[in-house]
């Protein structure tokens, strides 16, 4: 015959219920909050941190930036939940969903209202080349080999103009986009790959363009498969209310001058890229 449970017995297990329920809705944080080396660890420090700072107040808990030492590393730490919230290239997405599965996807960047972006090949504005059929032999520069408009997108587009990668004369990889310009500008390359924003900053100062990809995808916020639902859900309300909220479209144009919002986005998005990549 089984006993009844007691007074005290019932109010056990209703806090264990109660406690329990506070566990599901909370984050149980710190949070690691990665990015790719896309630009200098200080430069990145310098974007990042207005959001890690936010969400850190919204989440009630701790959220805190990490740098990847490379792209390859940061694909590594995102398929294997190392971090809690990274923030990828789409190429790196792309790299890390073949690898390791889906990953649920907290938003993308929307740039002036569009969440697509481009990627230039780029010479100096006094180089004798006028186009892509004119860089075989001539010294070219990327980023990283992770890099979605640093090397797998303008490998693309050389390709499509009939230039194989071993037509070119010294590739090297310089590691960001900023260094890519900057090669160029003093004549150590000839010509090289970078991301809109970067060849934007830099035309007046020299660039000039080759070359111009299809619209990509934008740059992806993702979690962690380990994460709660009730979590996943939080971070996407904060994210997605940002635009709205009194000092939020500066803390989002930290990252880059250009982003007007961030948007939802699903794996299908990815697909043009796929291809690409393919």
């Amino acid at each position: 015959m089984h006993r009844p449970y007691n007074s005290f017995q019932t109010c056990l297990l209703l806090l264990c219920f109660l406690f329990q329920g506070t566990v599901i809705a909370a984050p149980s944080g710190p949070l690691r909050f990665g990015v790719h080396p896309y630009l200098s660890v200080d430069e990145i420090n310098r974007r990042f941190m207005p959001l890690v700072e936010y969400l850190t107040r919204e989440l009630g808990t701790e959220v805190k930036l990490q740098v990847s030492k490379d792209y390859e590393s940061h694909i590594t730490l995102t398929g294997s939940n190392s971090l809690d919230i990274a923030y990828l290239g789409p190429s790196s997405y792309v790299s890390v969903v073949k690898q390791y599965g889906k990953k649920p996807i907290l938003g993308r960047l929307e740039i002036t209202g569009k969440p697509f972006f481009f990627g230039y090949i780029i010479t100096h504005k006094n180089s004798p080349i006028q186009s892509l059929h004119d860089l075989p032999g001539r010294r070219f520069a990327f980023t990283s080999s992770g890099s979605t408009m640093g090397y797998r997108v303008p490998k693309y587009m050389l390709q499509q103009a009939g230039i194989k990668l071993e037509q070119l004369g010294e590739q090297r990889f310089l590691g960001n986009h900023e260094n890519v310009a900057l090669g160029v500008l003093v004549g150590d390359f000839d010509a090289g790959a970078v991301k809109e924003e970067i060849f934007l900053r830099y035309q007046n100062r020299g660039l000039r363009m080759l070359g111009r990809s299809e619209p990509i995808s934008e740059h992806v916020f993702v979690c962690s498969t380990k994460l709660k639902q009730q979590e996943i859900q939080r971070i996407k309300r904060a994210l997605y209310a940002l635009k709205d909220i009194p000092g939020g479209l500066q803390i989002l144009q930290s990252i880059k001058s250009t982003v007007t919002n961030i948007v939802p986005g699903t794996d299908r998005d990815y697909n043009s890229l796929r291809k690409i990549m393919n």
